[in-house]
């Protein structure tokens, strides 16, 4: 707040975890600017639902609630009282909020102060006029006062926005004096320890999350967190490159004081399982980017890792079954998958179904695939529990007909679309305006493949990990890992695409995306695979079993 309200600093940048206080820091900005400084005043949240949802539930509450701001912003229920929920109007200037996905919002009005709240989260390009958040900044070209701030959590190494804008400041970090040593240091998760028990040289079979400490970098000694909450007190912020122009300031979980390091401990405990869960938790918990592993995965190691059981097999661990269903000019591809705990995976079946899809042919073999009792029925996989079929390439009104007559089954109509960073694989509501009137449900294609990447990179069995039957071939795995990530700079900035190499087939990918994709439905409807575990684990008598299965919503 001091970097914004200097008036040498013209760009401020955050680079920080979840909950430490940065949007708190844009609400004081913009009551310091309306009530000490008048100027024209523009929020910049992720989406428009955002910024309606910030405009009530933060802005309205400080406007009403501080007496320096009170009078300031008349009521909107007054006549011509210039205040809306997105535009709101006071003696020298106005605030407005806006949308990154909405560039009409962007491109309205000169503009003194921009406000970016989670930068990382903000769309590519604003419609077709690029960057959404160039477009606020270029509102203060006529300003020689102008303040540009920008907060975000961080997301993917090398196509983090907020990341790129942090490493051309001058890298702000907070440093702690050691209570015992004095030296100044800024804390970072390898400080952080806690006990294990090891059996020889494995990954640790205990963890002890309750004697998690932070240890001086310096003379090693041992901080709990009462220790350390008071020398953050005694910190300050320094800055480790030279200043250009642009304050920067980073900062982690680990100077919360609403987090303990048990509770830090505990959740890393949890998310260090699969790629994906720990990838949040270094985004959110740690303010820093994720760094992917590689940019493709080897087909003939996979190759080697075929387990020795066949087609239709279902393992003793599955919880649920899904499946993927590619459409093809000449034909359906799927794969049924079966899913355990943390979400380890089994190919159970993947078919070829030959004939014009324009024909009922098809489809009636695909029922029977689809339909069937794999097991007995008091196996939690007896039966598919959800498809997810693709409508985006060949065959659309078709598959649009058959996903309807069977939506009461979860047999889903999805399309597939590049996502933004942070946005769920599976959306939380089906999209309806189409030819079909189907309820069609959009996937982040995007995101699913490279958490499907992440999990075949996995080397041991346990969570995330997926099995392979002695039925997939070396044509399987090269389809299966035909698509590499790119980096590509549109308007200047980076974005990690996904390609396809000529003369690859993928078919194999994407029923293994729409299969994943499937059980993010079933997730999004409340399906729980810890609790299904449970009560495998611990069967419960019959008559509670009916009852859980009816309030399962639907599952």
């Amino acid at each position: 707040m001091d970097a914004i309200t200097d008036p040498l600093i013209p760009h401020v940048v955050v680079m920080k975890s979840a909950q430490t206080g940065a949007t708190e820091i844009i609400l004081n900005a913009t009551g310091y600017y309306i009530h000490q400084d008048p100027s024209p005043i523009l929020t910049i949240q992720p989406t428009v639902e955002m910024a309606q949802a910030y405009s009530k539930d933060r802005l309205a509450p400080m406007l009403r609630d501080t007496p320096a701001l009170r009078d300031k912003v008349k009521e909107a229920r007054s006549r011509d009282s210039g205040n809306t929920l997105l535009h709101k109007t006071f003696p020298g200037g106005h605030w407005t909020g806006v949308g990154a996905n909405a560039p009409a919002g962007l491109a309205s009005r000169p503009i003194r102060v921009v406000l970016g709240d989670e930068r990382d989260r903000f769309p590519k390009s604003a419609g077709t006029e690029g960057d959404p958040f160039s477009l606020g900044v270029k509102r203060t070209t006529t300003f020689w006062n102008r303040k540009i701030v920008e907060v975000s959590t961080p997301t993917i190494k090398g196509a983090s926005p907020i990341e790129a804008a942090y490493e051309d400041s001058d890298k702000g970090r907070y440093f702690v004096p050691c209570p015992d040593c004095g030296h100044f240091q800024f804390l970072k998760w390898s400080q952080v320890l806690w006990e294990k028990d090891h059996e020889g040289e494995e990954e640790p079979t205990v963890h002890h999350p309750e004697t998690a400490a932070y240890v001086c970098e310096e003379c090693g000694s041992v901080w709990d967190d009462t220790t350390r909450w008071r020398a953050i007190k005694k910190g300050e912020w320094r800055s480790t490159a030279e200043f250009n122009g642009t304050a920067g300031f980073h900062l982690n979980e680990i100077y919360s004081p609403w987090v303990t390091l048990e509770e830090m401990v505990t959740e890393f405990i949890r998310a260090k399982k699969l790629p994906e869960t720990l990838q949040t938790f270094i985004n959110t918990a740690l303010g820093e980017t994720w760094e992917e592993q590689g940019e493709t995965v080897d087909d003939t190691g996979l190759l080697s890792r075929v387990e020795g059981y066949l087609d239709g097999t279902i393992p003793s661990e599955a919880l649920v079954l899904t499946a993927g269903v590619d459409v093809q000019d000449d034909r359906l591809e799927l794969e049924v998958a079966a899913w355990g705990e943390h979400e380890e995976s089994w190919t159970v079946l993947y078919q070829i179904i030959y004939g014009d899809p324009s024909a009922p042919d098809v489809w009636n073999d695909l029922d029977a695939i689809l339909f069937k009792r794999w097991m007995d029925r008091n196996h939690p996989a007896a039966r598919i529990a959800a498809a997810a079929i693709d409508t985006g390439g060949h065959h659309t009104q078709a598959t649009y007909a058959y996903c309807k007559a069977r939506e009461r089954r979860r047999i889903w109509a999805i399309k597939g679309q590049s996502g933004q960073p942070g946005q769920p694989i599976w959306a939380r509501t089906p999209r309806k305006n189409n030819i079909g009137k189907v309820n069609l449900w959009m996937v982040n294609v995007d995101a699913a493949k490279s958490s499907i990447y992440a999990r075949l990179r996995i080397t041991e069995p346990g969570p995330g990990y997926c099995h392979f039957g002695l039925d997939r071939d070396a044509e399987y795995f090269k389809q299966l890992t035909a698509e590499k990530v790119i980096t590509k700079y549109q308007n200047g900035f980076p974005r990690r695409v996904w390609i396809k190499p000529d003369g690859k087939r993928n078919e194999a990918l994407d029923c293994r995306v729409y299969a994943y994709a499937a059980l993010c439905g079933l997730q999004a409807m409340g399906l729980d695979l810890k609790q299904l575990a449970e009560q495998r684990d611990n069967p419960a008598p019959a008559a509670k079993q009916r009852t859980r299965r009816v309030r399962s919503k639907g599952i």
